[in-house]
């Protein structure tokens, strides 16, 4: 990267090529941190790692009566996660009988063009994890709801292992991709296999029908590719 007069130029590198963009403005994210310094955290007893208030499953800190959420404490650092944890701290204050979340289903949306959204493994993750990982996928040029929509790019991937037909992931790019992913998050949510996902009657024509597509290609039998 160098300055320029009319602001910055980039050097990029690509599959072995090299080209350069030109930008008024260089944007660095490097991270986030805590903002927890000076707050008498440590005069009230919380523990903290690095400047993140230490919690439990519960969501409660080294002093019982306190809870942390949100940013401020070791989880994907998301809104929907921060109400999650919210909800569970609250409960366990009024005595409720409370369950923890799982971090591995949390939904992760990015809110591009074309939309991006994933819940539960990775099929790399999935493998590193001991699975015996098959997948399918199916493409948004093949569902009619998406020509229709004039949106056809991307697709959806499922990833199953193969013993009992948990289903493990699923990860789409493409139209409603963030909408589309709460379908998956409930068949996670209630340890769905993927059989119980393709045999879900899907309407047509739509854009979640990609999801039983995708379903029904990673057992070995898709239908419309």
């Amino acid at each position: 990267m160098a300055p320029t007069e009319g602001g910055v130029s980039l050097k990029v590198e690509h599959k072995g090529e090299t080209s350069t963009l030109e930008a008024e403005v260089l944007l660095v994210a490097v991270g986030r941190a805590p903002v927890s310094s000076g707050l008498g955290y440590e005069e009230a007893g919380v523990e903290l790692d690095r400047g993140y208030v230490k919690v439990n499953d519960r969501m409660q800190t080294s002093v019982p009566h306190i809870y942390a959420i949100g940013d401020l404490v070791q989880t994907p650092w998301l809104a929907h996660v921060a109400s999650s944890e919210g909800i569970l701290a609250a409960e366990h204050m009024a005595g409720q009988s409370v369950q923890p979340i799982n971090y591995d289903l949390v939904p992760s949306c990015t809110y591009c063009e074309p939309e991006v959204a994933s819940v539960g493994l990775t099929e790399a993750e999935a493998r590193k994890r001991g699975y015996d990982v098959a997948t399918g996928k199916f493409p948004f040029s093949a569902l009619a709801k998406a020509s229709i929509l004039g949106h056809t790019g991307g697709f959806v991937k499922v990833v199953r292992e193969t013993r009992y037909d948990e289903l493990l992931g699923v990860h789409v790019i493409g139209p409603h991709a963030t909408d589309l992913i709460a379908e998956a998050c409930v068949a996670l949510r209630i340890e769905s296999t993927t059989e119980e996902l393709f045999r879900t009657m899907h309407a047509h024509p739509t854009l979640s029908e990609s999801v039983a597509e995708a379903a029904h290609a990673a057992v070995g039998h898709p239908l419309h590719i």
